[in-house]
C-alpha cells in the first residue's frame, strides 16, 4: 500500500467525493485507511463501566485505499504515487504528474 499515516489525500469516491483530509490510520491487511472527517457514521453507544456517558457518538469509517489519491506537496494535484532510488540506495516517493518528492 503506497498510502500511510500522515499523508494528506483527496477522496474519489462515494458520499464524500471531493474533501480532503490527513490519513490517521491505515490498514494494510484490508486495504482501507481511516481520512479525518471523511466517512463519519454515527454509533449509538451504551454507557458502560469504562464511559459512563452513552449517546450517539460520530465515529470515523475506513474507505478503500483505491477510492483515495494523495496530494503533492509541489504541484497540489491529486496524482498517483512512484519511486526513486537516491544515489545512496534510499527509496524516495515521488509525484507520478510533476516528479517532485512526496513527504
Amino acid at each position: 500500500m503506497k498510502i500511510r499515516k500522515g499523508d494528506r489525500v483527496r477522496v474519489l469516491s462515494g458520499k464524500d467525493r471531493g474533501k480532503t483530509g490527513v490519513v490517521t490510520r491505515s490498514i494494510p491487511e484490508t486495504g482501507r485507511v481511516i481520512v479525518d472527517g471523511v466517512n463519519i457514521a454515527k454509533k449509538h453507544q451504551k454507557p458502560t463501566s469504562q464511559t459512563n456517558t452513552g449517546g450517539i457518538i460520530d465515529k470515523e469509517m475506513p474507505i478503500p485505499v483505491s477510492n483515495v489519491a494523495i496530494i503533492c506537496n509541489a504541484c497540489g494535484a491529486p496524482t498517483r504515487i512512484g519511486h526513486r532510488f537516491e544515489a545512496d540506495g534510499t527509496k524516495v516517493r515521488i509525484c507520478r504528474k510533476c516528479g517532485g518528492d512526496v513527504v
